[in-house]
């Protein structure tokens, strides 16, 4: 899919990168503390399987590298994903611009999948970018493959907006599902409800 001219005509991405609290983590610019607990998350083929720009393996000095690349802001803002109270590193989030326009992204460590932590992260990552820029639509997309990231996507009031490919590092050219969630939709679903 291709961003139409309306959903991108005078939107700004510029976007700080405050710190985030929910309701079971604190969203948070990665530092160089983080970099053992998310080499020993991120260097695990399932979860860059399922990402476009993570490479396997994953060591100390893609960590490094990606530090660098949140700290830039080039394209877009990036969070470590810590639980509350133990600054538990569990993954990372973030709002990345791409050709489509401001696009939500997230990867949780395999140990802690299945806990709801993804969708906390989502939730308050789409507030966050409506609240703070002036965009109309906030995309998602997901490969075919990758029902969990789906499930995700839905209980943040994405719509399925059709397929595309995707350039992974790992598994190369892949289909994916593409969302949108558009500010009307999102003040209505201001209240989320929990599933």
């Amino acid at each position: 899919m291709v961003a139409e001219a309306e959903d991108t005509d005078g939107e700004s991405y510029a976007i700080d990168c405050p710190v985030l609290a929910t309701e079971r983590l604190v969203l948070r610019a990665p530092r160089e503390s983080d970099i053992e607990q998310l080499v020993a998350l991120a260097d695990n083929r399932h979860v860059a399987e399922m990402l476009a720009r993570m490479p396997h393996p994953y060591g100390e000095a893609e960590a490094r590298a990606f530090l660098a690349m949140a700290a830039s802001r080039r394209a877009g803002i990036a969070y470590a994903l810590t639980l509350a109270g133990t600054e538990t590193f569990v993954g990372c989030a973030g709002l990345n611009t791409t050709d489509r326009g401001l696009e939500l992204g997230y990867w949780i460590g395999e140990p802690y999948w299945k806990r709801g932590y993804a969708t906390e992260a989502a939730h308050a990552l789409v507030d966050l970018a409506f609240q703070r820029t002036t965009i109309q639509v906030l995309h998602a997309s997901t490969r075919v493959i990758n029902p969990a990231s789906r499930r995700v996507i839905h209980k943040c009031g994405f719509q399925y907006a059709g397929q595309g490919m995707l350039n992974s590092i790992v598994a190369g050219q892949v289909p994916v599902e593409r969302y949108r969630l558009d500010r009307k939709t999102w003040t209505s679903l201001r209240n989320w409800v929990h599933f």
